[in-house]
């Protein structure tokens, strides 16, 4: 087997995309969702990681940039492999924690976003009706993650055991 050289060797690597999103949630375990102005469905605040930029970095700066908040994130809850979804390429997706928020400091955020229309606590079942079903299944295991004390590692929101399983080498 012949070897390429390492710059051809480098630049054939899989590129995936990369998002970053942060679960804020009441005491209740209703988690504040964005209504964008550019699709349908709800979010939870985050976005696409920049050229360059750590994940934890692109949670906080999309907290910011999309509500005003600036705090201190907390664990890593949710690493998610999303497939390849039409014209999105495959990608991982991390969700963070943010941590409480009341439901008066929700009802004060004003977005000064013109991509976020409005923002809203609400209840995993609610958030299953606004969000995508991945999205909804994702929130779900960062919940889990949340009360748990573990990161939970996901194929399309769905927990994986993957990560976990003996591989056996050999005959």
């Amino acid at each position: 087997m012949e070897l390429l050289p390492f710059g051809e060797y480098a630049a054939s690597l899989n590129r995936k995309r990369t998002a970053a999103g942060v679960l804020l949630r009441d005491d209740r375990s209703r988690v504040l969702l964005v209504e964008t102005t550019y699709k349908p469905e709800w979010e939870i605040p985050g976005g696409a990681v920049e050229a360059e930029e750590t994940p934890w970095a692109t949670a906080a700066r999309e907290l910011h940039e999309e509500l005003g908040i600036t705090r201190s994130l907390g664990a890593l809850l949710v690493v998610d492999h999303v497939p390849t979804q039409g014209v999105m390429p495959e990608g991982l997706a991390f969700v963070f924690d943010g941590g409480l928020i009341t439901e008066e400091e929700a009802c004060a955020i004003e977005s000064t976003d013109p991509e976020i229309r409005s923002v809203r606590l609400c209840s995993p079942r609610e958030a299953g009706r606004l969000v995508k079903p991945t999205l909804h299944r994702r929130i779900n295991a960062a919940l889990y993650a949340v009360n748990s004390g573990e990161t939970m590692f996901c194929e399309s929101g769905s927990p994986s055991k993957a990560p976990f399983e003996t591989v056996t080498l050999g005959p």
